[in-house]
């Protein structure tokens, strides 16, 4: 495997590992105890976030079988659309990898935002809450990248 794919590949293991402990140690109040962590605290938004770089750079890796590359500005918009035309619209993927991707996308997108919006908007409250209101998006995103990235690791391997 060429020493870019690789490291792409390694990347988006990587991002799905921390993604997959964050949510653990969201759910499990005796782990957040053990390392200090308060209890009112949780990562579900990080794990949106890693979710959504694992499958970010398990595309990067499965386009540079192509030879493909996607630099700054808008990489990530870029990324996508190079994904669509070359793996999704010619049929070499299957389609409900680039939904996944694109639902993704829209996660990360409101994340980033998150901060301004809460700054402006709501009070307190609300901040104490969003982080237990994001555990079902998360677990949702976690599993699509589990599904998305175990694909195209596949893909990789077998050259497609």
């Amino acid at each position: 495997m060429d020493l870019m794919i690789g490291a792409f590949i390694g990347r988006a293991r990587n991002e799905l590992l921390i993604a997959e402990k964050l949510y653990q140690l969201s759910k499990d109040a005796g782990t957040r105890d053990f390392l200090k962590i308060p209890q009112n605290e949780f990562f579900y938004s990080s794990v949106i976030s890693h979710s959504y770089y694992a499958i970010f750079y398990s595309v990067k890796a499965v386009l540079l079988t192509k030879e493909i590359r996607t630099f700054t500005p808008e990489v990530h918009r870029k990324t996508y659309e190079e994904f669509e035309k070359h793996f999704v619209k010619t049929g070499i993927l299957d389609v409900k990898l680039l939904e996944i991707y694109k639902e993704m996308i829209i996660k990360a997108d409101y994340l980033l935002g998150i901060f301004k919006d809460l700054k402006a908007k709501r009070g307190k409250f609300t901040y104490d809450i969003i982080p237990q209101a994001n555990q079902q998006p998360a677990e949702s995103s976690l599993k699509n990248a589990n599904i998305f990235v175990s694909n195209i690791i596949k893909a990789v391997e077998d050259g497609n």
